[in-house]
C-alpha cells in the first residue's frame, strides 16, 4: 500500500502565481541553493530557452522521481511559462485512482494544468507475446503523445534517473545486445513527429532525488508493485545493484551508466563513419533502387559495414523492426567479402536485394509492384 496519502501535498512553493493554465517564477524569491543541488542544477543545464516557448508536458506518475522533477520545474521555470501535468492511471493496482487524486491535488496546488486518462493495460491484451510492463509503458506513451498534440506542446519530460539508467543497462546485457544497446536509454528522443521527449535526470543518481524531496519536506506515493522480484526490472534492482552496492561494487550503478555513456559515444561514431561511407559509396537509380558497388567495400570490417546498411535502411525509412543483427550480418559478408549472392532475396518490410554490375541493389517496390 502507498506509504504517503493523497492529502499530504507540499505546499504551492513562494512565488508561484495563478495564471488559469499559466503560472509564472518570481525569481526574486529563488534561493541560492538552487544551483548547488543536483536536481534543480540538472534542469537549468538540460532545458534550454527553446523549451519553455510552447507548453511543457510532464509525466506525473506521484512517485519519488516525478514528483520531485515537478517540483524542481516549478522553481527554475522561467516567468510566463506553461506546464501541464498529465497522468497514467493504469488498472493494474487497486491504489491507482489515489494516486490520480494526489497527482491532481499537486498539480492544482502548484497552479498548473493537469490531464490524466484511465490506461486499460490488462484489457488491451491482444495476445501478441507483449508483457505487462512492455504494454504498460507502450500505452503511457501513447497517452503523453495525444496530450502533447493537443495542446501543442514540442517537449514532454519524464523523471528516469541515472539509476533507472543503470537498471536499463544491465538488463540490455543480460537480455542481449549489441554496442548501441548498451548506451542505456537516451536524453532525449523524438516522441512522435514535432515532440521531443526529454529525460533530464537521466544523470542525477535516485539518492539525490530523495534528499531533494526532503529538504522540501515532499510528500510523493509508494507503488508496492517497485518491490515484487517476479518483475526484471525490481529484480536487478532489490537482487542484484543492492547487492553489489551493500558488497564490493558500492559504485555498481554509477559504473554501468559510465559504460553507457562510453557505448553510446562508440555507437555515435560509428554510425558517423558508417554514414559517411553511405554518402561516398551509395547511389540512387532512375528507378528508384539504391546501389551499393562491391569492391571499394571489400576487406572493410564486417561490422562497418553492416553498420553502413542499417544506416541506409534507417535513412530510406524501410521497416527496422524487423531486421535483426543477423540480417545486417548477412549482407555484409555479401558486400564487404564481395560473396555472390543468387537472384533476389527478400528481407524483412519487403525490402528486396539482388545482384548488379559490380554491386548490391536495394529497393522496396510499391504494393502495385511486389
Amino acid at each position: 500500500m502507498p506509504v504517503r496519502p493523497p492529502d499530504a501535498v507540499p505546499r504551492r512553493p513562494r512565488g508561484w502565481q495563478n495564471g488559469g493554465n499559466r503560472a509564472a517564477v518570481n525569481h526574486s524569491v529563488t534561493t541560492p541553493r538552487g544551483d548547488a543541488e543536483p536536481v534543480t542544477a540538472a534542469l537549468r543545464m538540460r532545458l534550454g530557452a527553446a523549451v519553455w516557448g510552447s507548453p511543457l508536458l510532464v509525466g506525473v506518475s506521484g512517485g519519488a522521481d516525478s514528483v520531485a522533477l515537478l517540483l524542481a520545474l516549478a522553481e527554475v521555470a522561467p516567468a510566463g511559462a506553461r506546464i501541464v501535468v498529465a497522468h497514467a492511471e493504469h488498472d493494474l493496482r487497486a491504489a491507482a485512482a489515489a494516486d490520480r487524486e494526489f497527482v491532481a491535488a499537486l498539480a492544482e496546488r502548484l497552479g498548473l494544468e493537469f490531464t490524466w486518462r484511465h490506461v486499460a493495460v490488462r484489457e488491451a491484451d491482444e495476445g501478441g507475446g507483449e508483457g505487462l510492463e512492455a504494454r504498460a509503458r507502450r500505452l503511457r506513451y501513447a497517452f503523453l503523445e495525444q496530450a502533447a498534440g493537443d495542446r501543442a506542446a514540442r517537449h514532454v519530460l519524464v523523471a528516469h534517473t541515472a539509476d533507472d539508467q543503470a537498471e536499463t543497462i544491465l538488463h540490455r546485457i543480460l537480455r542481449g545486445t549489441g554496442p548501441a544497446g548498451l548506451a542505456g536509454m537516451r536524453p532525449a528522443r523524438e516522441l512522435c513527429p514535432g515532440v521531443a521527449l526529454i529525460r533530464p535526470l537521466l544523470q542525477v543518481p535516485r539518492a539525490d532525488v530523495r534528499t531533494f524531496l526532503r529538504a522540501r519536506a515532499a510528500e510523493w506515493r509508494e507503488d508496492a508493485s517497485n518491490n515484487d522480484r517476479r518483475h526484471a526490472r525490481n529484480f536487478l534492482r532489490h537482487e542484484i545493484l543492492f547487492r553489489c552496492a551493500a558488497g564490493p561494487y558500492p559504485a555498481a550503478a554509477a559504473a554501468l551508466v559510465r559504460l553507457g555513456e562510453q557505448a553510446g559515444r562508440l555507437a555515435t561514431a560509428l554510425r558517423s563513419v558508417a554514414e559517411r561511407l553511405l554518402d561516398a559509396h551509395a547511389s540512387r537509380q532512375a528507378d528508384g533502387a539504391i546501389t551499393v558497388p562491391v569492391a571499394p567495400l571489400v576487406g572493410l570490417d564486417p561490422h562497418l559495414v553492416a553498420e553502413m546498411l542499417a544506416a541506409l535502411w534507417h535513412r530510406e525509412g524501410w521497416p527496422q523492426r524487423d531486421m535483426t543483427a543477423a540480417h545486417y550480418e548477412r549482407l555484409a559478408a555479401i558486400v564487404a567479402g564481395g560473396h555472390q549472392s543468387a537472384g533476389v532475396t527478400d528481407y524483412p518490410g519487403g525490402v528486396r536485394v539482388g545482384r548488379a554490375a559490380g554491386g548490391i541493389t536495394f529497393r522496396q517496390p510499391s504494393p502495385d509492384q511486389a
